[in-house]
């Protein structure tokens, strides 16, 4: 066996590999049962991912539905710049629980207060600057200003954001090579 392995790898991955599947196989009664490993490997795999799913997955308890305070949670989403139309997540949330509905216009106040400090030039500049996309949720006096600062915070993200692609090793981008030389295009000195 160890002459077969020698012979049909190249690489001590692959030899390791073979020998785990070699003995694998030995281990196993007549091809019927699965290495515990390789369960054990599935079962957390499986448990992984159904995890991950409940922690993507928002959504309210009764609880909340009945005593949130919703100008505060209109407030949450004015900063986030979210629109009006995502308080119909609260009201399907709501509704499915069977708990009482969201107050609309308390929202609606608190999402008003929130979009004060979403939309301004600072903000603007910070959502472009980090690489965040620019909710359309502003009141349209001023939106060019707010527009400008995304745009010069954006133009920034980007520069930025290229020049870390040039500095990485050479598989990804042109900057200091394995050993360390850097590699310039045209034999420029930056």
């Amino acid at each position: 066996m160890n002459y077969l392995l020698q012979q049909n790898s190249s690489s001590t991955a692959s030899r390791r590999k073979v020998a785990t599947l070699a003995s694998d196989i030995q281990t196993s009664r007549h091809g019927i049962q699965k290495s515990r490993a390789s369960l054990s490997l599935a079962t957390i795999g499986t448990a992984v991912l159904l995890l991950s799913g409940c922690a993507t997955t928002q959504s309210l308890t009764p609880q909340q539905c009945q005593a949130s305070n919703w100008q505060e949670v209109g407030y949450a989403d004015g900063i986030r710049g979210r629109s009006g139309a995502y308080f119909g997540h609260y009201t399907n949330q709501c509704a499915s629980i069977g708990g009482a509905m969201p107050n609309r216009i308390q929202w609606e106040q608190g999402r008003q207060q929130g979009l004060k400090t979403y939309c301004t030039e600072l903000n603007a500049y910070k959502l472009g600057r980090e690489g965040y996309d620019w909710q359309p949720v502003c009141p349209l006096e001023g939106i060019e200003k707010l527009e400008e600062a995304y745009s010069q915070g954006r133009y920034y993200y980007i520069r930025q954001r290229d020049l870390d692609y040039l500095r990485t090793p050479y598989p990804f981008g042109y900057g200091s090579g394995r050993l360390g030389y850097g590699y310039r295009p045209f034999g420029y000195a930056w």
